[in-house]
């Protein structure tokens, strides 16, 4: 098999890997900000339940998690799960990938100095406009650079999906690698990785950049 054909017969699983990409970055950037929110709820049970579950999510291995979301609904409510296998992915990579960002604005938002909350009620400002306006991009600078980690570590996380035996660049490149006895299309998935890694990471400088207040 020519360089040319193992390219095109992976490309069809670089596709389904930015499809879990864009899904779990898209599901899991907001969701963190309702767990944040839940986490801080003033509801004990909301407050307790959200501590726990985000405490379970970075406490045990994404693979685990794949393999619990997949395999759950059948053996606890009988489900049929031969549809679910791409469902379970974003499910599993989502709720993952939301409770690391929890933390992250977590952390964003308690560096806020307390006077800034203070000196905006002084002037008048609501307490959504103190967050939108005054507290939210300063939240953003600061926690830009651990998103942007995290957001690298995500494109290669997406070779887990593999433990599901969804057909994903990885997953495509061990068994070409396998029935053509070949390590080229390994070579081929390491430069996909390094590529999309690559162009996160200048999409995020670039991001950063617009909030450098000081240029």
């Amino acid at each position: 098999m020519t360089f040319a054909t193992m390219l095109s017969t992976m490309s069809e699983g670089m596709l389904r890997t930015i499809g879990i990409f864009v899904i779990t970055l898209v599901g899991s950037l907001p969701l963190g900000f309702v767990m944040y929110f839940m986490k801080k709820s003033k509801i004990k049970p909301i407050s307790v339940i959200t501590k726990v579950f985000i405490e379970i999510m970075r406490g045990t291995p994404l693979m685990l998690q794949l393999l619990v979301w997949y395999f759950g609904p059948y053996y606890l409510f009988g489900w049929g799960i031969g549809n679910w296998r791409f469902g379970a992915i974003c499910v599993g990579f989502v709720l993952n990938y939301a409770a690391y960002f929890a933390e992250i604005y977590r952390g964003g938002i308690e560096s806020i100095p307390r006077g800034q909350y203070e000196a905006a009620q002084i002037l008048g400002y609501t307490k959504n406009q103190t967050f939108i306006r005054i507290i939210l991009p300063q939240v953003v600078k600061i926690i830009l650079p651990s998103i942007t980690n995290e957001v690298i570590t995500l494109v290669k996380d997406t070779s887990l999906a593999f433990t599901l035996a969804y057909q994903e660049v990885f997953s495509l490149a061990q068994q070409l690698s396998a029935s053509q006895t070949s390590f080229m299309p390994f070579v081929i998935a390491g430069v996909f990785y390094f590529v999309a890694n690559y162009l996160v990471s200048i999409g995020m400088t670039k991001v950063e950049s617009a909030f450098d207040y000081y240029d």
